[in-house]
């Protein structure tokens, strides 16, 4: 599964959270946040990019790169 790293950006941003608080609120290391933003990482797990969206009250498709 890829994630775009820029909707991921916008959407953390929009819900008024930092990397910091978003890691935590996802239970994931806040290096793996930086580096799904910064595209500096490929294909995530798919229960990272769950804990991610549900944290930020959106789907999975909403961090997905368009078609």
């Amino acid at each position: 599964m890829k994630i775009d790293g820029n909707k991921l950006k916008q959407a953390r941003e929009a819900a008024g959270l930092t990397q910091q608080q978003l890691a935590e609120k996802a239970g994931i290391q806040v290096g793996t946040l930086s580096r799904l933003e910064n595209g500096r990482q490929d294909n995530p797990h798919g229960s990272t990019i769950g804990a991610i969206a549900a944290a930020l009250g959106v789907t999975r498709q909403d961090l997905m790169p368009d078609a």
